[in-house]
């Protein structure tokens, strides 16, 4: 069986798409990175963990679309490539550095703590996002960092609604604040950040709620601004 790996040599900055014959059949695609390093080519460098689904430093793309390694199965001429959007170091990995500066720029922690009591209702509340394993599936499948790397992301803003959804914290307004910049209203709303999602997190609709969680501060989208009237975009109702 015949599988592609992207290749990256930092220190030539050569890219290349290099051929392996394997000849495990229905194992999972970090089973053959790891059987191609120990077999063929110990230079192949990729990232590998928990090995179960749970770390998420497996995260690749196969044929395109963002996979954990050792939850996917292993294809027939598969495709194997690092994480869009971010800076190959070697092979398959990438630099995660921004991963704390998302986080940490709009606040997706506690800030403040205030007691309160909290019910199984409340925990169901924010239990999905909370689920989050930081795989980066989501950012890869983005495509407005093709336009705006200072975009906050998908998992950075569904760890912002896990707390502002987060009875034990005081600081709920100042966490809206700081999303309205390169934030939920960038998102297009896609999807795709929900579709790649290993745990079933749905980035979609926690940027929408977010947004209905602004319209409570008094913010608007601030791109509905162009549409406010045909004028301005020279338009002439006589149809020239």
């Amino acid at each position: 069986m015949t599988v592609k790996v992207h290749r990256f040599n930092e220190e030539k900055q050569i890219n290349t798409i290099e051929k392996f014959e394997v000849k495990k059949e229905n194992s999972t695609v970090l089973d053959t990175l790891i059987d191609i390093k120990e077999q063929q080519d110990s230079s192949l460098t990729f990232r590998c963990g928990c090995s179960s689904g749970v770390c998420g430093s497996c995260a690749v793309r196969v044929n395109g679309v963002e996979k954990l390694a050792c939850k996917t199965n292993i294809n027939e001429n598969d495709l194997i490539e690092p994480l869009k959007y971010v800076k190959v170091i070697k092979d398959l990995v990438v630099d995660l550095a921004f991963e704390k500066e998302v986080l940490t720029r709009p606040k997706a922690y506690i800030q403040k703590y205030k007691e309160e009591e909290i019910t199984p209702k409340d925990e169901k509340l924010i239990d999905r996002q909370s689920n989050c394993i930081l795989c980066q599936s989501c950012y890869s499948s983005c495509p407005v960092f093709e336009v705006n790397k200072d975009f906050l992301g998908p998992y950075s803003l569904s760890r912002v609604l896990r707390y502002v959804n987060d009875k034990k914290e005081h600081e709920e307004k100042e966490k809206i604040d700081l999303i309205q910049t390169n934030g939920i209203w960038d998102c297009t709303l896609c999807g795709n950040c929900t579709i790649v999602c290993p745990q079933f997190i749905d980035p979609k609709t926690d940027i929408m709620n977010l947004r209905m969680k602004s319209l409570k501060y008094g913010y608007t989208d601030p791109n509905a601004m162009s549409f406010g009237g045909g004028m301005d975009f020279g338009f002439n109702p006589n149809g020239f």
